[in-house]
């Protein structure tokens, strides 16, 4: 396995970014993968080096690059409720400075990155996304027709009243989608996965959406006190199905 973090050239500055790809020559599918809000740490590590064990090749951008270097922010005890908070209240701003006009104009230098890159096959390009992450992976599918497999993990708020909620890109989506869902969820509660199913189906969307039993909001992340060994589990599961079905002609 080779690992390495690389920086990548954008408008707005130098985003770095984490790359995991299998030592076997040749080149394989590229998948770019967002974080959940806590950024690039050991454990976002180990998944990307997971994934691409399968025989990707993974890119984990710093989304929020515009502040400084991964870690922007230094990440705390995440399974102690009262530091999880008071990381919330430093990050958040981060989070709201990054509209989606910024998200989409990142989105095309990663896929460009990606695209460039000798160990990466042309064609079919996988994006999976956890916690906010799912959101900018639905951006990203929405307007890359080469995107053809999204995985989104606890996703958070995908539905609101805002013109440029994340369900209303249902029409431009051409990629077949996973949605692995916390049974617990206050980001997604069922009448929010009601309505995202909903454009979903109007659309003519390719997707399975899925509750895992059990699960509270982020329980693919081992370093959190809500990590569910089971749910991660099926998480791999999901997505490995997933992108075998949809890469494999990249």
């Amino acid at each position: 396995m080779q690992t390495r973090m690389v920086e990548i050239p954008t408008p707005d500055g130098t985003a770095d970014a984490f790359v995991a790809v299998p030592d076997e020559g040749g080149a394989r599918p590229g998948v770019l993968l967002y974080t959940d809000i806590f950024g690039i740490r050991p454990v976002i590590r180990a998944m990307a080096e997971r994934l691409a064990e399968h025989g990707y090749y993974v890119l984990v951008p710093n989304v929020f690059y515009r502040r400084g270097a991964a870690p922007v922010l230094e990440v705390p005890d995440l399974t102690s409720a009262e530091e999880r908070a008071a990381f919330f209240g430093r990050i958040m701003p981060l989070l709201q400075e990054h509209t989606p006009a910024r998200a989409a104009l990142d989105a095309d230098v990663y896929l460009s990155f990606l695209a460039a890159q000798p160990e990466v096959a042309t064609g079919r390009v996988g994006v999976v996304g956890y916690c906010m992450g799912a959101g900018l992976a639905l951006r990203t599918a929405a307007e890359h027709r080469d995107v053809a497999g999204v995985a989104c993990f606890h996703p958070g708020r995908l539905v609101t009243d805002e013109p440029d909620s994340p369900h209303r890109l249902a029409p431009n989506l051409t990629a077949e989608i996973h949605f692995g869902l916390a049974e617990r969820d206050e980001a997604m509660p069922p009448e929010a996965v009601a309505a995202l199913n909903k454009a979903l189906d109007e659309a003519g969307v390719r997707y399975t959406s899925e509750v895992y039993p059990d699960t509270d909001h982020g329980f693919t992340m081992s370093d959190t006190a809500v990590y569910s060994p089971s749910g991660d589990e099926t998480h791999w599961d999901r997505m490995l199905q997933l992108f075998a079905r949809t890469l494999a002609d990249g």
